[in-house]
């Protein structure tokens, strides 16, 4: 079974941290609004959700993702980038003891869960402003003994690994070829977003449906024509805090 974390909008979300998109006032209901529709999409594919509170004190304590890599063996918390979200791992690694083994990532090191993407027993790690080659060396030191490689990518123009690239299916990856190289990436298929939807590759694949913004039509006709079953959520008011549909949940299988 698998099952997945998310955390309410703080109200003081207008004031997250930002790295390559202007600051915009955010309307907090409608981006609580917004939260909530994305929370009933991974109901609809069948994931229970366990929906924590909101963190007050920390503005994008709604983005899970990016405090802990969750995979079937452990769960490592992670060193944010962003000094201001360091404290937000504390109450996520208190919801995760139950389901794993926790490791945690030590200075010098800092890495966010939005640049770690895994293909089976491969994690592509994203070298970006959030995530530096140390806690790419130690994710590895801590993965390795249970048959996970990981692979670093360099990443510049977008905010994490997983705004550039996600999978579609096992061997199939969505991309925006202008924020990453594909030299990594040798041996998958390769698809690529519609020109000029940038942040379109931050997919969701759960099960054989991905779930995208629906800020990306042309992206999404594009998979449609390809076989893909799509579902749509407006992220809209979270889009201004740099929010794709990755970032929003931890989703890991448990007994």
């Amino acid at each position: 079974m698998w099952m997945a974390i998310t955390r309410g909008v703080s109200a003081a979300l207008a004031r997250c941290a930002l790295e390559y998109q202007p600051r915009i006032p955010i309307d907090i209901a409608t981006a609580a609004a917004q939260h909530r529709d994305y929370e009933l999409v991974l109901e609809r594919c069948g994931l229970p959700v366990t929906s924590l509170p909101a963190h007050p004190e920390f503005p994008d304590g709604l983005f899970v993702e990016d405090p802990a890599i969750v995979l079937d063996e452990i769960a490592v918390i992670c060193r944010m980038g962003a000094a201001s979200r360091r404290g937000e791992g504390e109450s996520l690694a208190e919801a995760l003891r139950p389901f794993r083994k926790l490791e945690s990532i030590r200075e010098p090191a800092t890495i966010e869960g939005g640049d770690v993407m895994r293909l089976g027993k491969t994690l592509f790690c994203g070298i970006s402003r959030r995530t530096n080659r140390e806690g790419a060396r130690q994710l590895a030191s801590m993965v390795e003994p249970f048959g996970y490689t990981v692979i670093p990518v360099e990443v510049s123009g977008c905010l994490h690994l997983k705004s550039a690239i996600c999978p579609v299916a096992d061997d199939t990856v969505l991309l925006n070829r202008r924020s990453i190289g594909v030299e990594a990436f040798g041996g998958l298929k390769m698809l690529d977003i519609a020109g000029e939807e940038a942040g379109a590759a931050n997919v969701l694949r759960i099960g054989g449906k991905i779930i995208m913004p629906a800020s990306f039509p042309r992206t999404r006709e594009m998979l449609e024509r390809a076989g893909f079953e799509v579902m749509t959520v407006d992220i809209s008011e979270l889009q201004k805090a740099e929010a794709g549909v990755t970032c929003s949940s931890l989703i890991f299988k448990v007994a």
